[in-house]
């Protein structure tokens, strides 16, 4: 090994020794932003499917993530019971109570010039009004019952997790938020990691050059350092679970289990602000998969009620418009209450928010996760399809390390032996 031969050479060649490291730190660099791209974008397949394109490896996922995420959800912070518990059926009615009166005077009316128009029209209007206030009297109260209903039967009546998966499928773009919010400071560490690491490993480059001059060298350092530094940011996100000291100099923790506190906090208040809000929980309740159970519900208490302000004179009313007329008629009434309580129920929204305080239980809860569990929470976010990244940045780098040799090649100095 001649080596006056070697530092002839990086005395002639400076420049591109000294150009290696930083290329190095850039093909970590680039390899990281394109990364963290391809986890979240784009947000629909682009391409020819099935092999032929992309698609962000979080929208791909959305339903299994949202699935995993809701289950934990459901074991460790939120149950139904949780969200339902803390409302006041009283409260819910006093809340309702002027639009109820209105949609209760409105239905009444109606019901009734459909199923006895010759009776009802030849009432006076007195007794019109009195049997309307009666049964507007005592519509709160069936709200109350029917809030009491649904406590009693919130697993029957409300599925959670179809509502937070729904919503993380239908909207792509807020799954995304919910990961790159809730994680801005890590994803930030995988970028800058790249250059530190390959800067690292673009000095060992440049050592194996000067021995070597192996046109293999570059390509492969290349493709080592996209490889290498994806894996290891990746694993510097989640691993260690406890901190560890290594060589007695420094101590390391996963940086997401580290900021646990911080992410938690992030993480719950997205969830509360835009998945598990009142507003998309009384949406579930009378629009989703379980809303016949609620029609159930609604249907009973409505031809309880309505038998109960028939009282002595039901006899007379069943025998006006016939058993099954009557029958019909609290089935036809119970089916406008149904359709009035969106708009209704629209005005408990801001009693809700108040009273579940879904914010502050979510973020307490997700605090007290431990570390397995807070990294199953987000850990699949970068572990579905992790190696296709890690393989695309292997790959980036060896091109950029081909083009690299070339370059050098072409404007190196030959020394003067």
């Amino acid at each position: 090994m001649d080596w006056s031969l070697i530092l002839a050479d990086v005395r002639a060649n400076w420049i591109l020794y000294l150009s290696m490291p930083v290329v190095a730190a850039l093909i970590g660099y680039v390899t990281k932003l394109v990364a963290i791209r391809m986890m979240f974008q784009p947000l629909e397949f682009v391409g020819k499917p099935p092999l032929l394109g992309w698609q962000g490896i979080v929208p791909r996922r959305a339903a299994t993530m949202a699935s995993i995420a809701c289950d934990l959800m459901m074991e460790r912070l939120l149950k139904p019971e949780d969200v339902f518990d803390r409302l006041d059926p009283q409260r819910v009615a006093a809340e309702i109570r002027d639009p109820l009166i209105d949609v209760v005077e409105d239905i009444t009316r109606e019901v009734a010039a459909e199923y006895q128009p010759g009776l009802w029209e030849t009432l006076p209007e007195g007794i019109k009004r009195r049997v309307i206030q009666r049964i507007q009297k005592e519509a709160p109260h069936m709200v109350e019952q029917i809030m009491e209903d649904i406590k009693s039967n919130i697993h029957r009546v409300f599925d959670l997790k179809h509502m937070v998966v729904n919503a993380l499928v239908r909207d792509k773009e807020l799954l995304n938020r919910v990961f790159l919010e809730a994680g801005h400071v890590e994803f930030k560490f995988i970028a800058r990691s790249g250059i530190y690491f390959g800067f690292a490993i673009g000095c060992v480059q440049a050592v194996v050059w000067a021995f070597t001059h192996n046109v293999w060298v570059i390509p492969l350092f290349g493709l080592f350092t996209g490889w290498f530094t994806d894996w290891l940011a990746l694993k510097m996100i989640f691993n260690p679970k406890q901190p560890v000291r290594y060589f007695g100099v420094f101590e390391w923790q996963g940086l997401f289990l580290r900021r646990r506190k911080q992410v938690a906090a992030r993480y719950g208040e997205l969830v509360a602000q835009e998945i598990v809000t009142p507003q998309a929980i009384i949406e579930e309740i009378l629009k989703g998969p379980l809303s016949d159970r609620l029609f159930a519900l609604v249907q009973r208490q409505v031809q309880r009620t309505l038998d109960e302000q028939a009282g002595l004179a039901k006899p007379l009313v069943v025998f006006a418009v016939g058993t099954s007329r009557y029958q019909q008629m609290k089935k036809v009434v119970a089916e406008k209450v149904m359709a009035a309580l969106p708009e209704a129920l629209g005005h408990v929204e801001a009693y809700a928010q108040e009273a579940m305080d879904l914010k502050n239980l979510l973020v307490t809860k997700m605090q007290e996760l431990t570390e397995e569990e807070f990294e199953g929470l987000l850990r699949p976010a970068f572990q579905q399809d992790e190696w296709i990244l890690i393989a695309v940045g292997a790959l980036l780098g060896f091109l950029v390390g081909e083009v690299q040799v070339h370059v050098m090649l072409h404007f190196a100095v030959m020394p003067v032996g």
